[in-house]
């Protein structure tokens, strides 16, 4: 008689090569680091720069005080969102939504409707996140609107497509110096150059 094993899978398991959604969530939830899912496999995040950290906070504290007032809702690095399209689940820098979360399936820690994505840019992950990442999040309905951000310069590119659902097409601006606020088309405020980077000394 054999019986199976109940002990959750690892990713040390050296006969796993793809994992079910299940065995990622069953992972994750213990997990000391964050992973991506993508179609079966899963891939370690990897870990911010003191830059990165400060941006993320004073961004997203900037987009809490501004929006507070509003139906929008603002997360930080924490929340997964699910593309169904996909097989993808990933966890943005940034992201905020209109309205309540909609969730995937009974779970309720992976979201499904992102409006706006914003994610700081780093060597490892900065061609990721410029074309595979931005063409999954553009399979997302809800989702219009898009920053980049550097962490090596005051220099944001954001894309944005108000018409969504309904159009694909998509306009490029950049802004490039900390005396220029941007657009955000979405939300319908401006987000200073000078707040995303407050604590960063680029001299240093």
């Amino acid at each position: 008689m054999v019986i199976a094993s109940t002990k959750p899978p690892t990713l040390t398991d050296p006969t796993k090569a793809r994992f079910t959604l299940d065995e990622y969530r069953a992972i994750e939830e213990t997990a000391e680091e964050r992973h991506e899912y993508c179609n079966g496999e899963i891939i370690a995040m990897s870990g911010g720069s003191p830059a990165h950290s400060r941006i993320t906070v004073d961004v997203t504290t900037f987009l809490n005080v501004a929006l507070r007032d509003t139906n929008f809702q603002t997360y930080n690095g924490d929340l997964r969102i699910w593309i169904p399209g996909f097989n993808h689940g990933t966890y943005p820098d940034i992201t905020v939504i209109d309205g309540e979360p909609e969730f995937n399936a009974d779970r309720t820690d992976e979201i499904l409707n992102p409006l706006l994505i914003v994610e700081v840019l780093s060597p490892s992950t900065e061609a990721y996140d410029r074309t595979e990442k931005f063409r999954k999040y553009r399979s997302i309905p809800s989702f219009c609107e898009y920053l980049l951000v550097s962490q090596t310069e005051p220099y944001i590119e954001q894309y944005y497509n108000c018409d969504r659902p309904n159009s694909d097409r998509w306009q490029w601006q950049v802004y490039d110096g900390l005396d220029r606020a941007i657009v955000l088309h979405s939300l319908n405020i401006e987000l200073p150059m000078s707040e995303v980077y407050r604590r960063i000394n680029f001299s240093g």
